[in-house]
This record gives C-alpha cells, sequence and structure tokens, in this order.
C-alpha cells in the first residue's frame, strides 16, 4: 500500500512517500480500515520536526508524549470504510463508513485525559489503510458530510470542544479566540458561536471576513501594536472578556491578559507563536484568573463532536486536497498558512 512514512526528526526529507508499505495486520478488538481522507495538523509538523521538547528542555527534538517509535506512519484524523475486522469485533461494522476517535486515553472512563495520538503513538491515517482498535469507531453511514469534512473534525475539531469544554464556555459569555483562521482556531470560532458564545478572533486582515462568516462578531488583526489591541479589546468588551480560547501562545498572552474581567478564564491548547512566555504573576492572582492547560478531547467530548458530525449540525470548512502522493506540497501549503479551513489528503 502507500503510506508517508516518517523516518526521523527533521525537515521534509525525514517524511518518505512509500508505495510498497506492508499493508497492516488485524488483531484481536482491532479492524482495518481503507482511508478515504486524511487531514493535515500542527502535531503533523511539529512531531515530525520534534518540535515539542521536554521537560526542562524545551529545545529537545521529541514527540508531544517524549520519544517518536519510528518508522512511524503519522496522521490522527482519518475517515473511511471498514473492510475487515478481527477477533471478537462484530461482522456488522464491514462496509461501514467511519469516524476514528484518535486519541489514547489514560483510563476507560468517559473523562479520561488523552495520553497519547494515532501518528504519534501509533500508526495513523497517512496510508491506505489503518487499523485500530474497534472502540474508537463511530459509525457514520447516515452523515450528511463528506469523507473530506469528516477527516477534518477530529484533531482540530476535538481540541476545540475540549478548550470549550474545559473552560466551560457558555451563552452569553464574550470569548478572545487567537489563530482564528487555522484548524482549531476556526473550529474554535464555529464551536463557540453554536454554544451563543460572542465570539471576538484574532487574525489577519485578509482572512477577516472568512473568520466572521464563521460566526465571529468582531475580528482583530494580528498585525495591531500593542496599545491598539488594547484599545480594541476595550471598545469590544468593555465589560472584559470572559475567556479566551488560545492556540497560539507566544506575545499573546501578555498582551491580551490586561483585557480580561476578573475571574475570567484562559484555556491553551498551542504554541505556535512561542512556547515558552513571560507574564505578570500578580495579574493572574490578584484578579482570581484560570490559566487551564487542554490537550485534545476526552471520550465524552469526542462522540458530541461524533453526533454533530452524525446529523450535519456541524461543516468545517475545507480549504485545499492533495493526493497522498504529494504529502509534502500538502505540508508546504499547510505551512504557508494563507488557506482559512482544513487541507486534507486522499489516499
Amino acid at each position: 500500500m502507500t503510506a508517508a512514512v516518517l523516518r526521523r526528526h527533521g525537515g521534509p526529507d525525514a517524511l518518505e512517500v512509500r508505495e510498497d508499505w506492508p499493508v497492516p495486520r488485524v488483531g484481536s478488538g482491532q479492524v482495518l480500515i481503507r482511508v478515504a481522507a486524511a487531514a493535515l495538523n500542527n502535531t503533523d509538523i511539529w512531531t515530525r520536526e520534534g518540535a515539542y521538547g521536554l521537560p526542562g528542555r524545551p529545545d529537545a527534538k521529541a514527540g508531544w508524549r517524549g520519544p517518536v517509535d519510528f518508522p512511524r506512519v503519522q496522521g490522527g484524523d482519518i475517515a473511511g470504510t471498514v473492510t475487515a475486522v478481527g477477533g471478537d469485533v462484530s461482522d456488522d461494522w464491514v462496509g461501514r463508513r467511519v469516524l476514528v476517535d484518535p486519541a489514547f486515553y489514560a483510563d476507560e472512563g468517559e473523562d479520561a485525559v488523552p495520553i497519547g495520538l494515532l501518528g504519534s503513538e501509533a500508526d495513523g491515517g497517512f496510508a491506505t489503510y489503518v487499523v485500530v482498535d474497534a472502540v474508537r469507531l463511530h459509525d457514520m453511514t447516515d452523515s450528511p458530510l463528506s469523507d473530506e469534512e469528516l477527516a477534518s473534525l477530529p484533531v482540530a475539531y476535538g481540541t476545540a470542544m475540549g478548550m470549550l469544554e474545559r473552560a466551560h464556555i457558555k451563552k452569553g459569555e464574550t470569548v478572545f479566540v487567537t489563530g482564528a483562521s487555522g484548524g482549531v482556531g476556526f473550529a474554535l470560532v464555529q464551536l463557540a458561536a453554536a454554544l451563543g458564545a460572542r465570539v471576538l478572533a484574532l487574525t489577519s486582515g485578509t482572512k477577516a471576513e472568512v473568520v466572521r462568516d464563521a460566526g465571529a462578531e468582531v475580528t482583530v488583526s494580528r498585525d495591531m501594536d500593542p496599545d491598539e489591541l488594547q484599545d480594541k479589546l476595550r471598545a469590544a468588551a468593555p465589560g472584559g472578556l470572559d475567556a479566551v480560547a488560545d492556540v497560539a501562545g507566544g506575545p499573546w498572552l501578555e498582551r491580551v491578559l490586561p483585557a480580561l474581567r476578573d475571574g475570567a478564564r484562559w484555556v491553551i491548547a498551542g504554541a505556535v507563536a512561542g512556547p515558552v512566555v513571560s507574564f505578570d504573576l500578580r495579574r493572574l492572582y490578584l484578579h482570581n484568573l484560570s490559566l487551564i492547560g487542554s490537550s485534545m478531547h476526552t471520550r465524552a467530548h469526542f462522540a458530541e463532536l461524533a453526533e454533530l458530525a452524525r446529523t450535519g449540525a456541524l461543516r468545517p470548512r475545507i480549504a485545499a486536497g492533495y493526493p497522498l502522493s504529494d504529502i509534502h506540497a500538502a505540508q508546504e501549503e499547510f505551512r504557508h498558512g494563507s488557506l482559512v479551513g482544513k487541507i486534507v489528503v486522499l489516499p
């Protein structure tokens, strides 16, 4: 089969497209899926580059959970059709269109935290076929979403769902979303607006209209100087922000923190603008602010997301599609960041 195989940490040459990769064998409790579509995420790039660092060693080469077992087929976003089942799995799954939960969890509970990811801790969907545990499957036979739309959901929308749930975003609250034109940021805008929250979004000027169409009431340019940003936020939210959903990190923590009301929440699930930050701790404790780390979703979050997909209540925006053989071009497009929405690869 065809597979994009990561051989080591490094640049694009560390990812090798193979036409002779063996089809994985199905074990007990598992299913074989013919992949219809798989989407790109920051974690694919960061895992390839080894950009997650280690405790006390932020520049160390590592995957998001530490060492990566090479070779590894990447790709956490998977939509496809079950073609075979292993022992202890019902034959009824064969032929069903499915969406795959990519997370490994700390225990069997519905609210267990994620401790691993397909495409990182186990082989993922950048291949013609993938083997996964049957408990990961969500039946999408009746979903009106396309394969590309389904494949856009797991990592980005699952991460966004987890952020909003952990920060307890509610109807009527004002939430500021950073990186709003990226995969997770765009998902945050759509999901927060669907919850009935008032969304302010940080993005580039050229993408503002698309972000507003997704549900943002106000867009703020990331090219603004800090004083101008503060003025814009005060005008848009004179009572202060109820929450920030942040996928950027970097300087935005220090710049936006003064705009939060007392008792507000800041939930963060990314660091594309810089992983190491400084800010005045007094602003945190004197105003009873909550800083929340959120890595992906829980089983309960993903089940809620799958139901939205099954009914068609949520429709991701597809920015571009590439054949799997052109995954290097797809990743280059992704890194360029000129598109709004998800980039998918089609095995």
